[in-house]
């Protein structure tokens, strides 16, 4: 039995990190990052205000902490589009549909989408780093796609430094979700929504548009 107390307590202290991150996180949406009171943190957690510090020492550190937490599934987007095989047309929509899922329909990613907007200027090396190593590699990757499928001839020629114009859509669907909620932007139908962004999308890309 005091074995297992011992080990209770292992997990609870390797979990207390994350706990406190998810908690900074509902703080520092609801109230930004200047409104956000450690001893808030804290109370959710149910712990002491001192027991937030033992992890991280300013409130600054952990607000980059939780940045970066929760921008871990765009790594995980990134190796699973990795393994994707077909024409460049169907691994773009493939992209494109997690990237949806991940941007415009999970809450976290959207309220996090909010953070890097509302907070970027009182934090511009921490939103360049987080674009450098969260945002870029997908970009890069559709870049590529662009170029294998004008290569090939499925894809008509475009300038592919404008590629940000392809998931244009999601981010404008997920900033008029940040703004009106669901008052006045319904969550759109995911099949229908994605069925005419790829309707328009490639109509104009495909070589012979069908």
């Amino acid at each position: 039995m005091a074995d297992q107390k011992k080990v209770t307590r292992a997990e609870q202290k390797a979990l207390r990190p994350i706990q406190i991150l998810d908690a900074a996180f509902e703080e520092f949406v609801k109230c930004g990052f200047a409104g956000t009171r450690i001893e808030d943190i804290a109370d959710r957690v149910g712990v002491t205000k001192g027991t937030v510090y033992v992890y991280f020492e300013t409130k600054e550190q952990l607000f980059e902490a939780m940045i970066n937490h929760f921008s871990v599934p765009f790594q995980e987007l990134l190796g699973i589009v990795g393994a994707f095989s077909g024409k460049a047309a169907d691994r773009l929509m493939a992209i494109l549909s997690l990237l949806y899922e991940q941007i415009a329909e999970d809450r976290t990613t959207r309220e996090l989408v909010r953070l890097v907007i509302a907070e970027g200027q009182r934090f511009p090396e921490l939103i360049d780093r987080h674009h450098d190593e969260f945002i870029a590699p997908i970009i890069a990757k559709i870049d590529a796609l662009l170029l294998e499928g004008m290569a090939s001839g499925e894809f008509r020629e475009i300038p592919v430094e404008f590629s940000e114009i392809v998931v244009a859509p999601i981010l404008t669907t997920t900033v008029l979700r940040l703004i009106f909620d669901d008052r006045r932007v319904p969550t759109p139908n995911k099949e229908a929504f994605l069925r005419t962004y790829f309707d328009l999308l490639f109509n104009g890309l495909l070589a012979k548009p069908h």
